[in-house]
């Protein structure tokens, strides 16, 4: 809802403008954006959901996909107000800067980061675990650390590159969800999907509700990461047309990929048989065409345009953020370096493939609360992201309080309800999953910890050096 034409506000104290010679450059149309906004998420088609059903039931987690969509729709709608109002590549942390001050805006920043960082090794030993299955001979752990190496680099070489071939591998992986929805059709029973829905009792009843609520992390793995295309909001083209745009179009085009696949997967067989997998669609089309259909080796292969694509997206995402800090000096300047050729944060992008490798070599060592340490740093980027999500809404009522004037290219309809129920359903999330999961809300909040003490640290240590500097000039 495009609001009445006014006067760009002029730069709060609390927003910086950008330092010379660190601007990023404006190269992403509205298609581009829409192509790294599905590609961002669209790994979590392929897998991770159906573990949904093993604690909810198809029916039980259709109710939590349905509650987290509206969750995220809500969400969208009201990020893309901070994201045209405020077009910088910090994303969540410029947001919550210009409504909160320095340090709720590096909580917001950091805890994007851990979203962003934590996420992309499990995708990445899921790409390794494709190519081992083909290649038996190639470890999935070498495969995952060359995917980093690779994806890295491709970041690295420039921004065009790197969207035109995040949208090429998003379209394909967009084609074959159709054909997985296309090829099961003739198998599907609504009699089958429903068999055992409400975590495995055929009639609703008031044990279903802790394993719906159980199951929020794996509706939200649908989802996930779509804000980060926030983070090129510094090299989008007529960014205050072309974001909303890519965003309105991305969530309606996730949320048909996610029921759609989900339905048509749960009722073609025992989706019992399904919900503990890593690959429930290729499962799922074995029991329609059998073991020698094409179609088959053709998910497999193309299984890996979905995983490449988010992982690729991912990348772009945490850099833009690591760099967007460390340009305003909350993270160290090295971070904030921009590749002198290709314009690119090359310092940002290795340093969070640096943490991710480390995650992926480290899994096999490593268990945190009887889960792999893969498993339980996907679930610390939940944390990550619901924390975000929180300061962000709440950054959309302060602002609009607190900057009435502030030049709004979108608002958000139904203010000041969207903004609010997104806020409260992602607290409630937040503090349902820190129950169910006790082991990696403790390392998240170690690790968030850190990070803040290190920052409030830092800017204590600045701050006498320069009262010290002001001393001595008297």
């Amino acid at each position: 809802m495009p609001a009445s034409p006014s006067p760009p506000a002029r730069p709060s104290p609390t927003c910086p403008s950008h330092p010379p010679g660190a601007h990023l450059r404006r190269r992403l149309g509205a298609f581009h954006l829409w192509g790294i906004a599905v590609g961002l998420v669209i790994s979590g088609e392929y897998f991770g959901w159906s573990y949904g059903w093993a604690t909810a039931g198809t029916l039980g987690f259709l109710v939590t996909t349905v509650m987290v969509a509206l969750m995220y729709s809500a969400l969208i709608f009201s990020y893309t107000e901070l994201t045209t109002s405020i077009p910088r590549a910090g994303g969540p942390f410029a947001y919550v800067l210009a409504a909160y001050g320095p340090v709720p805006a590096f909580v917001a920043g950091f805890a994007s980061i851990v979203e962003l960082v934590f996420a992309p090794p499990a995708i990445a030993l899921a790409i390794g675990a494709y190519l081992h299955v083909q290649y038996p001979h190639v470890s999935a752990r070498v495969a995952a650390g060359g995917a980093y190496v690779t994806f890295m680099a491709l970041n690295i070489a420039g921004v065009s590159i790197a969207a035109m071939f995040e949208l090429v591998v998003t379209i394909a992986a967009i084609v074959e969800l159709l054909v997985f929805m296309a090829v099961v059709a003739p198998g599907f029973s609504w009699a089958n999907f429903a068999h055992d829905g409400w975590a495995g009792a055929d009639t609703f009843s008031l044990h279903a509700i802790p394993g719906i609520l159980a199951a929020v992390p794996f509706a939200i793995w649908f989802f996930l990461a779509i804000e980060g295309v926030a983070m090129t909001a510094e090299e989008a083209r007529d960014p205050q047309r072309t974001i909303p745009m890519a965003y309105v179009a991305g969530i309606v085009t996730l949320m048909l990929l996610a029921f759609g696949v989900m339905v048509m997967a749960g009722g073609v067989g025992d989706w019992k048989v399904l919900a503990n997998l890593n690959d429930p669609l290729p499962r799922a089309m074995l029991s329609v065409v059998g073991p020698r259909s094409g179609y088959v080796h053709m998910l497999v292969w193309l299984g890996l345009f979905g995983l490449v694509a988010s992982f690729h997206g991912i990348i772009m995402g945490y850099s833009r953020q690591i760099y967007a800090m460390a340009r305003e000096g909350y993270l160290p300047a090295l971070l904030g370096r921009l590749h002198p050729r290709f314009g690119t944060p090359w310092a940002a992008i290795l340093a969070g493939g640096i943490v991710g490798l480390g995650a992926v070599f480290g899994d096999r060592y490593a268990t945190i609360g009887g889960q792999p340490l893969t498993a339980s740093i996907v679930t610390m980027s939940v944390f990550g992201a619901l924390t975000m999500y929180v300061l962000a809404m709440g950054s959309v009522l302060r602002l609009r309080r607190m900057q009435p004037g502030l030049h709004r290219p979108w608002r958000v309809p139904g203010y000041p309800v969207v903004p609010g129920f997104a806020l409260v359903a992602a607290l409630l999330s937040f503090l349902g999953m820190a129950a169910s999961n006790p082991a990696a809300f403790v390392l998240y909040a170690l690790v968030m910890g850190a990070g803040v003490g290190a920052y409030l640290l830092a800017r204590r240590h600045k701050r006498h050096a320069a009262m010290e500097k002001d001393a001595g000039m008297d």
